[in-house]
């Protein structure tokens, strides 16, 4: 019996450490402070929080959850306390923060804190529309260091709501550059419409966004920013290929060529062949990683060869084809029909001049003296009748006549007295 209060003791200290893991009101995290967003350059932002100084217990390992509520929404999670954020801001920006435990414990994520960017004033309709920009790769001659260099052209609209007297100037980020553009082209009212900038900073191999920012200014009202981020595999207008050769042994045609003019080596590139019959109007269009291409083609044909390529996936995001290079001829069709017509013109003026020859023959018979009739071979049994007919016709004659003779006796007897 002196045992059993014991026995229930013990059971109920064991309970009590127990109940004080529990979860409870004490045990939910405490919301970040001094929570902030600061502008750090074009559609670019900085977040930066403080961990609560109140949060028990201290040993708990901690992190944060992020969420973007404007412009476009997004989360994360980090351990940092504070994140860059790219994004457009001519629309605002907000976002939220809050505590988290990071090693899956059990205590409770805190409450959300939030700030916001409230979006630059300007008049509706004011900002450009229709943005869109090209980049493309060329060789640098000015620093041997950096072989390739970067341009960009961006063109837009005007607002529709823009006054008269609007003036609009574009810049660009990439990375931690930032450029103002000095090249621009007006339209007729002399408002800038599109801008080059024949270097940049940007890398020809880089996977980071383009920031690009357009802001105006108007005596009759705020022009809006805006905003707009780029994706270099979609701005990307890569090169065509060069030094495109094309060979025809018997009916093998052989097609080479090398990589376009960009940073990207060679490995990282797809081709496309075209191959156009001339003869038989047929193209054929083939795809392939290497640079050389071996067809068995007609070779009496003639052949129009060009070649585009685009970087693979295997390097980046997959971006447009390029512009076809100019077109390789080879075959010997272009011979043939220059043999072709001089055969039909020599026909044709050797019927031309035999007609002509004919009608003058005709006219003058000029024909019959030139080229008189032959005889023809002796008919034996033909000559024979002829012959004999007219001996049979004489001879009939004279018996007439002797006839006659002997029906006049008075004629002939005086004849006879005559002599």
């Amino acid at each position: 019996m002196i045992m059993a209060p014991a026995l229930l003791i013990l059971l109920w200290a064991m309970v009590i450490p127990r109940a004080d893991l529990l979860p409870d009101k004490k045990s939910l995290l405490l919301p970040p402070v001094n929570f902030t967003i600061k502008v750090t350059g074009l559609a670019q932002v900085l977040l930066r929080w403080e961990p609560n100084p109140d949060q028990e217990p201290k040993d708990v390992e901690l992190g944060y959850h992020v969420r973007i509520n404007a412009p476009q929404e997004d989360d994360y999670e980090t351990r940092n306390t504070e994140s860059k954020c790219v994004t457009v801001l001519h629309q605002g920006f907000s976002a939220s923060v809050q505590t988290i435990p990071w090693n899956g414990d059990s205590l409770l994520a805190s409450n959300w804190v939030s700030a916001e960017l409230k979006a630059p004033p300007g008049s509706p309709g004011t900002s450009i529309v229709n943005l869109t920009c090209t980049t493309n790769t060329t060789l640098n001659n000015y620093n041997p260091l950096r072989p390739y260099q970067v341009s960009l052209y961006c063109t837009w609209l005007v607002g529709r709501d823009a006054p008269e007297d609007t003036q609009y100037f574009l810049y660009y980020r990439y990375g931690s550059s930032t450029e103002e553009c000095q090249e621009y082209r007006k339209d007729t009212l002399k408002r800038n419409i599109a801008c080059w900038f024949p270097r940049t900073f940007i890398s020809g191999r880089g996977s980071d966004s383009l920031a690009v920012h357009a802001n105006g200014s108007s005596k009759h009202a705020t022009i809006k920013p805006f905003d707009q981020l780029f994706a270099l595999h979609a701005t990307d207008r890569v090169n065509p290929p060069v030094n495109v050769t094309a060979e025809i042994e018997g009916t093998r045609l052989s097609i080479q060529w090398e990589k376009p003019i960009s940073a990207f080596p060679n490995h990282c590139f797809e081709y496309e062949v075209k191959i156009y019959n001339t003869r038989k109007n047929y193209f054929q269009t083939e795809k392939m990683t290497t640079n050389t291409f071996i067809s068995i083609i007609d070779d009496i044909s003639k052949y129009s060869v060009q070649v585009r390529a685009a970087v693979s996936s295997v390097c980046r995001q997959m971006g447009f084809w390029s512009e076809w290079s100019q077109p390789v001829y080879v075959g010997n069709d272009d011979q043939k029909p220059s043999t072709e017509w001089f055969l039909i013109v020599l026909m044709a003026t050797i019927c031309f001049i035999v007609l002509i020859f004919t009608l003058i023959c005709k006219i003058g018979h000029l024909w019959t003296r030139l080229f008189p009739p032959v005889p023809a071979p002796k008919n034996s049994i033909k000559d024979f009748f002829l012959m004999v007919s007219p001996e049979r016709t004489v001879s009939s004659e004279t018996e007439i006549e002797v006839i006659s003779y002997v029906e006049e006796p008075g004629l002939e007897t005086l004849e006879d007295s005559v002599f």
